[in-house]
């Protein structure tokens, strides 16, 4: 029989971090290019957390992002996965499904062409 020493320093349990998919990252990119040959973003910044992935966007690269899109699991089952925030803080659409909810974003590029 042998006997296990225990660990002076047990390993610490790795919190996951939440990321955007494939998908997800297609559907965002596809709009910020967009945005940036239209001239109204130029900058991008991603976070991965443990209860929300962030895409930032800029205008320029030293301000505060003018848009965040998060996706924050823990919300999936109430008002959605998905969010687009505002400069000020204000959630701009809400919603289960990215797509729907970036329109808001497709709508101001709509907006600004004309």
């Amino acid at each position: 029989m042998t006997l296990q020493t225990p660990t002076p320093f047990p390993a610490k349990r790795v919190d996951e971090q939440i990321n955007f998919d494939r998908h997800e990252l297609g559907a965002i990119m596809g709009l910020y290019g967009r945005m940036v040959a239209a001239g109204e973003w130029r900058d991008y910044g991603i976070s991965s957390l443990r209860e929300v992935a962030v895409f930032s966007v800029f205008r320029r690269t030293a301000e505060h992002p003018l848009y965040r899109i998060e996706k924050r699991p823990k919300l999936r089952h109430k008002q959605g996965l998905y969010a687009v925030i505002g400069l000020d803080g204000r959630i701009l659409k809400r919603g289960h499904d990215l797509k729907s909810v970036l329109r808001v974003l497709e709508k101001k590029l709509i907006r600004s062409v004309d």
